[in-house]
């Protein structure tokens, strides 16, 4: 989204416009945007200010405050691993590590061929079957290092398809 061609920025602003009656829109314009583009960029964040008259530094806040905004382009394929209190006692922090290692990337970064995205949660609600990987909505339960490489591999089989 680098500069934004004119049709995105109409978009962008038609998005502004669903929630013009809504009191406190920011999230509504903030979520719908982000499930269009995947992310929100400052150039972005200037456009819905200028549509909402809401400052800048508001927006930006909201978008570094809560997790599910980013500021960046995520993966194809976004691997949330949980690190909240029963998936943490339960070696999360080994499984993180594995992706961490086999996909050459910390925890909030994106490998360089847009595939992978690794995201270190909170609690996910998945306690019961703890340590728990979700990737793109598909939650694998009870994960262990040694599992890892097999699930990088099948996305990346999938990615090639």
């Amino acid at each position: 989204m680098a500069r934004l061609q004119e049709a995105a920025v109409k978009q962008i602003e038609e998005i502004c416009d669903r929630y013009c009656d809504e009191k406190t829109p920011l999230m509504m314009i903030l979520s719908d945007i982000q499930n269009e583009y995947g992310y929100i960029p400052l150039e972005v964040q200037e456009i819905v200010s200028a549509k909402t008259g809401i400052s800048v530094a508001e927006i930006y806040g909201v978008v570094t405050f809560y997790s599910f905004f980013s500021l960046t382009p995520k993966g194809k394929y976004v691997i949330g691993c949980c690190l909240g209190t029963a998936c943490y006692v339960k070696g999360a922090q080994k499984v993180i590590d594995r992706f961490s290692e086999l996909l050459g990337i910390r925890p909030g970064e994106t490998t360089e061929d847009g595939l992978f995205t690794l995201d270190a949660l909170r609690c996910i609600g998945a306690c019961g079957i703890a340590p728990a990987v979700s990737i793109n909505g598909k939650v694998y339960p009870k994960v262990e290092t040694g599992q890892v490489e097999g699930i990088i591999e099948s996305y990346r089989k999938e990615a090639s398809a």
